[in-house]
């Protein structure tokens, strides 16, 4: 798995990780019945066990490993003042399980 940010976000990154003294994580918000919708977002929360981490210009980026099914081979970050971070692609599925006797 790889991780590329832009600079925008590794500075950001960097200030919060300075006042905030707390862990950047990737989480998955899952959301849905049949089908699924999986959105990625930039917490900051302590370290897990069993937590991937991966190091980049001086930041520990956690992942655990529910969230690490979702992400991308490569996952891109990006950070604006307008929409905050965008961590890789949101994913949606309207697949159903439909069972064939």
């Amino acid at each position: 798995m790889m991780i590329k940010m832009t600079e925008a976000a590794i500075n950001k990154l960097k200030e919060m990780v300075a006042s905030e003294n707390l862990n950047p994580r990737i989480d998955a918000e899952i959301s849905g019945g049949c089908g699924i919708s999986v959105k990625f977002s930039i917490v900051f929360d302590e370290p897990r066990r069993n937590d991937l981490c991966i190091g980049m210009e001086g930041i520990q980026i956690q992942i655990d490993r529910f969230t690490k099914r979702y992400l991308d081979e490569e996952t891109h970050i990006d950070y604006s003042e307008e929409q905050g971070f965008v961590v890789g692609e949101s994913l949606a599925s309207s697949a159903c399980a439909i069972p064939i006797d």
